[in-house]
């Protein structure tokens, strides 16, 4: 009996790996094709953004719920926006039920006053929550191009001189910039997670957009063309990531989408990691629900090519590697005591190699948006391996709650749409910080990751018992980063 167990235990424990494996490669064949195009001068059609004549109508829509902390930055920076003034409409989609209502009202009549065409609307519910609020306001948005922003974005002077432009070109039906971050070196938590965004940014938005391959608005930092919006069959609320469900549909319908890296729009990272729970939960859930919706449409549409449909399929998966990376992670123990007790298994642990490779090539990866985007170099190198380790643990130590969110996202189980809380700071100050929105309630999860934490220190230390260093390694990770995530929850009494 113990034997079959083990077996079943080495199978899935290997398909896990197997499935990572597949993951990793895609992500360096977006790799290979990011710095292939890089290379490239492209030769776009654009609007002179400086000739009246060329300059469009634009509508900036700013959804909002409960945003006190940062909605008068918001606005104060999105009113210096240059911009022709008889060009520009600002929308404030708000779904706020506290301060924030009376915040924005006397904030956009000073605006108003100041002669900048800004409309408040205020809606009484939240039905169909972000997707309905920019649905409400494209109702009477004048715009031809809809731009928009979260509350805690802060877009440059000149950030619609440089995207509009590229809509010359009647076929792209978006415009998205990459973000930056108002708070990288804050604390190891916000680091970790500049260090993954910009990643996505890098490796794949513009591996994918450099192949033609499907990318997604990434619910903020963009520009819609608003005939696209309406052609695609308009917003909808039905899963927790709505933007990456238009993206599909639009793209589907054959609209392009263009990605700009050399345009940074910074916004604020989570700091408090119930804030980055709720975050990571809603992306996490909201891109399995949008595999459930799309990806069968994604394989009868005609005219696309094989790869397409391919990193297509990659892409509404990506948050399912946190599921394999977790039954990975709480199999290696059993399969380390399989491996040195069950002698006629040993044929199987050649291929645990697998999970070298794939660290391997992301690695590799990782490391090239690294030194493209912060340092390069040998200095950089250096800096970079024990940054790259510990996104890495961290990232395992949630894969706990995650799959909990893209398990509810392949069963089709609804949810809420909460939002992550924004505290209008920048790099660490050394201060303690407020925020009435937290969510003060211990997650259940937690008491589950502390668990793990110790399970992975057994663990850790039954590998050094037996001398199998490379199980040790992955223990001491895996220890970790479920100690970081269970040590934080508990000591930010969240």
């Amino acid at each position: 009996m113990i034997g079959i167990l083990a077996h079943i235990a080495v199978f899935i424990y290997g398909t896990a790996l197997f499935l990572i494996l597949l993951y990793s490669l895609a992500q360096l064949n977006l790799l290979v094709s990011y710095l292939r195009h890089r290379e490239q001068k492209e030769h776009i059609p654009k609007f002179n953004p400086f000739d009246p004549t060329q300059v469009p109508f634009v509508t900036v829509q700013l959804p909002i719920y409960n945003e006190m902390y940062v909605v008068e930055r918001l606005l104060d920076n999105i009113a210096q926006l240059d911009y022709p003034k008889n060009k520009l409409e600002i929308q404030v989609l708000d779904d706020s039920t506290d301060e924030t209502v009376a915040l924005l009202q006397k904030k956009t009549a000073e605006l108003r006053e100041q002669g900048l065409n800004i409309n408040y609307l205020h809606r009484t519910n939240r039905e169909g929550f972000k997707a309905g609020a920019l649905k409400e306001g494209l109702k009477t948005a004048r715009g031809e191009f809809i731009a928009i922003f979260d509350a805690d974005f802060m877009p440059e002077r000149d950030w619609l001189r440089q995207t509009i432009p590229y809509f010359r070109d009647p076929g792209i039906g978006v415009v998205q910039t990459r973000w930056g971050h108002l708070n990288r070196n804050y604390s190891t938590l916000t680091r970790i997670q500049a260090f993954a965004l910009d990643a996505h940014f890098t490796i794949e938005q513009g591996g994918r957009n450099a192949n033609g391959h499907f990318i997604n608005f990434n619910g903020t930092a963009g520009v819609w063309r608003k005939a696209c919006i309406l052609d695609a069959g308009n917003w909808e609320g039905d899963t927790l990531t709505e933007d990456l469900d238009l993206s599909y549909r639009a793209q589907l319908k054959n609209w392009k989408f263009k990605y700009l890296e050399h345009v940074e729009t910074p916004a604020e990272l989570p700091i408090i990691i119930s804030a980055a729970r709720s975050q990571q939960f809603r992306w996490n859930k909201g891109g399995a629900e949008n595999f459930r919706k799309s990806v069968h449409r994604l394989l009868k549409t005609p005219n696309l090519s094989f790869t397409t449909r391919l990193h297509g399929i990659v892409h509404l998966l990506n948050s399912s590697m946190f599921l394999f990376a977790f039954i990975a992670a709480v199999l290696s123990l059993p399969v380390m005591l399989a491996k040195n007790h069950i002698p006629e298994l040993g044929i199987w642990f050649k291929g645990s190699n697998i999970f070298m490779v794939s660290t391997v090539i992301l690695f590799i990866c990782y490391w090239f948006t690294y030194k493209n985007i912060q340092k390069g170099g040998l200095g950089g190198f250096l800096s970079f391996i024990p940054m790259f380790f510990t996104f890495f643990a961290i990232a395992l130590g949630f894969s706990l709650h995650n799959s909990f969110a893209v398990i509810e996202g392949h069963l089709g189980i609804k949810s809420e749409f909460i939002r992550t809380p924004k505290f209008n700071i920048g790099e660490f100050s050394g201060k303690n910080v407020t925020n009435k929105y937290l969510n003060r309630k211990l997650s259940a999860n937690s008491f589950l990751e502390c668990f793990l934490t110790l399970y992975f220190i057994c663990g850790f230390t039954m590998a050094w018992w037996l001398k199998d260093y490379a199980f040790m390694m992955f223990m001491g990770m895996l220890a970790y980063g479920f100690g970081y995530v269970c040590l934080n929850s508990i000591t930010s009494g969240k």
